[in-house]
């Protein structure tokens, strides 16, 4: 029987449901890409660079728990689920990608080589799957206490995010059934 309550579903309702499930969180992140390499990042200094970086990750933080409220409330849970990682988890990523090209702009010593937008994705993803390859470091202290965070914040998404999401699902699946 597949989760989730798609069991009543005929096969083409439910396929349809996974593939919005899957595209429109797809869309999504490509437009958060593209906001990212086209959204002009010149003429910073450090007060609009911590300003805007507060800002981005307060956005990202809002994001996320709006995603985890739309789970619990959601007819199909799972599904909302992957929507929700879908989108989360590039925000998330183009939010220290974002960071580290600022900082890179603002104090070019922060980092081994200044670091364009595509550099500065490049280094977060390593950050986020590896302890890095070395091939870009964090020079400045600064740039070694974000790295960190960056860090510590990866370990607490894998693990706490992925227990709130799925307590998340849970809850929205009780919700559901009892108001079935």
């Amino acid at each position: 029987m597949p989760a989730d309550g798609l069991a009543g579903l005929s096969k083409a309702d439910r396929n349809a449901l996974i593939r919005r499930a899957l595209v429109r969180p797809s869309c999504s992140a490509a437009l958060l890409v593209l906001a990212y390499f086209l959204v002009p990042m010149r003429n910073l200094h450090s007060a609009s660079a911590i300003g805007g970086l507060v800002l981005v990750l307060a956005l990202v933080g809002a994001l996320c728990g709006w995603q985890i409220w739309k789970i619990v409330h959601a007819r199909y849970p799972a599904l909302q689920a992957v929507e929700a990682l879908a989108l989360s988890l590039p925000a998330y990523l183009l939010a220290f990608a974002t960071l580290y090209h600022v900082l890179s702009s603002v104090t070019p010593s922060s980092f081994s080589e200044p670091l364009s937008k595509l550099d500065a994705l490049y280094f977060t993803l390593v950050c986020f799957s590896t302890v890095g390859f070395g091939d870009i470091t964090a020079a400045s202290e600064t740039a070694r206490a974000i790295v960190s965070v960056q860090i510590v914040a990866n370990l607490a998404l894998l693990a706490v995010g992925v227990r709130i999401i799925t307590a998340a699902v849970k809850a929205g699946k009780r919700r559901r059934d009892s108001d079935d």
